[in-house]
């Protein structure tokens, strides 16, 4: 017989029946919401998704604000079999209406914010029977859906709120991804995925402990920010502290200093922003340990900000089809410019174009196995063979890995560049480059020449007053690297192009470096 297990019952109510009910499990922009609230809102959500004919396994996609309101709703969904589909609140029209039609969602969720893209996508998903509104908000759905306001759904009469008898592969959750490139798919996950990530990373790296307060940058719609937020404080009965409003420098400031976390997660991109507004180094008085993953973190950039703020920085490496990180330093263990050893629980290996495991020193696809691997894409059947190998996953990454265990980034697969016969790791030139007093963020792309030729070409963002040429920037890698791995162009920029999910774009820089240098040859005009 299959195992009975379902996470929101693992995340909260256990908390609860231990006798921790009066403890903080959430602070939002609304306040504090106790283990006990929590668990009660979770029940009543529930309750009043059965009333609405929710089923177990149809699809219940959330378009919300971070908040303790979209927690209830998702551990709800969670807890009556159903599937949660937390999305991109960077969604366009066309995003969501994409994603409604492939997950074939019957239920949507709304924050008030996001109400003027979710009519337009609502206009044209023929599986949608209704929508809720965490808050009042201006919907106006076609007449085959129905809307409803959160709090005024009934419990059902014949649900408690009891927790559906789900089993430890049944499906909980889906997250949609599409890397830098391509159209989104839905990494499916189980119930007992989310209590191996916590077992597993937050466990054995963060050290997670009931009287931390955990804050992420990243939102709850990222298998990053989800873990930050709700997998890891909730699994030890400790604190999170989430915020609804886009995330900026003076934003994070502002909760750091009120609510006073003792983890922060962020990303490269995010440690450069708040060195760059400047924010005071006691703003992160309380914070023990941070950690950054993403992309991955320029040493410069890790020591500068630990110089600055006095808290310790741990890169790693995830992917939504693992739920969360497999591949870390650790606070005891930190080895700038890695991205550290392999998390306990978890496999790896590097293969070779002929999947031959390549030896220590040598460039290979990274692989890796573990208790948290989706169990496939969504209707996706050519890819998810291709990237779900037995019991291992194929992420796409290549790596080395040094005699001594610590896997050094050289890029994505696509993103690796052939010049002058040689690979060249884009990684190790945007490494360079954010060495320099000038340079906030560098991202390196390979394009073909006038004749042809495969050239590295650099886009950096200079700090915040910084002047520098293309020409100082380009002998400064020359200087520091070997010659063929200079960028021989290099582009100022005000900001970097991501896509709905929050990942830069390459192939845009690419195309983009591939348009100025034909203008440049004269092979275009303007």
């Amino acid at each position: 017989m299959p195992t009975p297990f379902n996470a929101s019952e693992w995340l909260v109510d256990r908390h609860v029946a231990a006798g921790n009910g009066d403890k903080v499990a959430i602070v939002d922009n609304g306040g504090e919401v106790t283990y006990a609230a929590l668990a009660d809102s979770v029940a009543r959500v529930a309750s009043g998704l059965a009333s609405l004919d929710v089923r177990p396994e149809e699809r219940v996609v959330l378009f919300t604000a971070d908040s303790a309101d979209m927690v209830a709703v998702l551990l709800a969904t969670m807890r009556n079999g159903s599937i949660a589909v937390p999305v991109s609140t960077m969604f366009t029209p066309t995003d969501l209406r994409g994603v409604l039609h492939d997950s074939r969602a019957t239920t949507l969720v709304v924050s008030p914010e996001f109400a003027a893209t979710a009519n337009e996508a609502i206009a044209d998903a023929p599986d949608l029977r209704q929508v809720i509104t965490v808050t009042d908000a201006d919907i106006t759905p076609p007449a085959s859906v129905l809307v409803h306001r959160l709090a005024d759904i009934a419990p059902s009469a014949g649900r408690s709120g009891a927790a559906y008898e789900t089993w430890e592969d049944s499906p909980a959750l889906w997250l949609y991804t599409s890397g830098t490139t391509g159209l989104p798919k839905a990494a499916m996950h189980r119930h007992a995925s989310i209590r191996a990530v916590a077992e597993t990373y937050a466990t054995n790296v963060l050290g997670v402990r009931p009287d931390d307060r955990c804050f992420s940058v990243a939102k709850l719609f990222f298998a990053y920010g989800i873990g930050n937020s709700l997998w890891f404080p909730l699994s030890v009965g400790a604190t999170a502290v989430l915020e609804s409003r886009r995330p900026t420098p003076q934003i994070v400031a502002e909760r750091l200093v009120a609510d006073q976390p003792t983890l922060f997660f962020g990303g490269p991109a995010f440690f450069s922003a708040i060195l760059a507004a400047g924010i005071a180094p006691e703003t992160f008085a309380s914070v023990r340990l941070a950690t950054s993953a993403g992309e991955s973190l320029p040493a410069p950039l890790q020591q500068r900000f630990t110089d600055r703020y006095g808290v310790p920085i741990i890169d790693g490496i995830g992917s939504t089809e693992a739920l969360h990180i497999f591949l870390s330093n650790s606070p005891d263990d930190i080895r700038p410019g890695t991205t550290g050893k392999v998390v306990p629980g978890y496999g790896l290996q590097l293969l070779d174009e002929n999947d031959v495991p390549v030896p220590d020193g040598e460039p290979g696809t990274l692989y890796v196995r573990g208790p948290s691997l989706a169990t496939g894409y969504w209707c996706r059947d050519d890819l998810t063979r291709h990237v779900f190998r037995g019991e291992w996953l194929r992420t796409g990454d290549t790596y080395v890995r040094d005699a001594d265990g610590y896997y050094m980034c050289l890029g994505r697969e696509a993103d690796l560049i052939k010049a002058s016969g040689i690979w060249v790791s884009p990684m190790e030139v945007e490494g360079r480059l954010t060495e320099h007093s000038t340079v906030a963020r560098a991202v390196v792309v390979g394009v073909h020449d006038a004749e042809g030729l495969e050239t590295p070409v650099a886009f950096v963002i200079l700090e915040a007053g910084a002047a520098a040429e293309p020409d100082q920037l380009i002998a400064w890698c020359k200087d520091g690297l070997a010659s063929y791995k200079r960028p021989r162009h290099v582009f100022v920029i005000d900001e970097l192009p991501t896509n709905a999910n929050g990942k830069i774009q390459r192939g845009v820089l690419r195309e983009r470096a591939a348009t100025k240098l034909q203008l440049d040859a004269g092979l275009l005009h303007p």
